[in-house]
């Protein structure tokens, strides 16, 4: 649980102190974008492991 506190604050204070809202919104997009990017592939990875998948 302290793991995740600490990832929480990081992302905050990452975008505390950016200036253009367009820019801070955009950057918000963009890292949420690319965090369900590598969930999606992280599940993909998973389950062709899990269901026999030669990787040849």
């Amino acid at each position: 649980m302290k793991n995740v506190q600490l990832i929480r604050e990081i992302y905050l204070e990452a975008f505390r102190s950016m200036g253009h809202a367009f820019v801070k919104s955009y950057f918000k997009l963009m890292s949420w974008f690319c965090f369900v990017s590598f969930i999606i592939v992280l599940y993909a990875f998973v389950f062709r492991i899990t269901t026999g998948f030669a990787f040849d």
